[in-house]
């Protein structure tokens, strides 16, 4: 998959706000789908069905232990977009630099 694609699949699946619930629960450890539909307003199939799409952009992955799956934060899909979020970020900050180098008026004049 195209790292494009894969930064795409990343920001689609994190345009969900229950989504972003489950990964920041999951930043906390392995949790099973259980103990995450535990502290959530849906269900377990709902649930489940996040974690299939967070799954899909590579935002989590599932170890199974005995009959239960743990789920857990992967690491692939939140390098993409820690990449595009720091090259977005230098972006911003380097044409913010070039505007107040152009414009010297606003500066202290000692």
């Amino acid at each position: 998959m195209s790292d494009q694609l894969l930064l795409d699949r990343v920001l689609d699946a994190l345009g969900d706000p229950m989504r972003r619930r489950i990964v920041e629960q999951l930043a906390q450890g392995p949790q099973p789908v259980g103990e995450l539909s535990h502290s959530l307003p849906i269900g377990r199939p709902a649930v489940s069905r996040h974690l299939r799409v967070l799954g899909d952009a590579g935002l989590v992955h599932h170890n199974t232990q005995g009959t239960r799956n743990f789920y857990e934060l992967a690491p692939q899909g939140r390098l993409e977009l820690h990449r595009w979020l720091s090259a977005l970020w230098d972006s911003t900050l380097g044409s913010y630099a070039a505007y107040v180098a152009s414009h010297p008026e606003g500066q202290d004049r000692s």
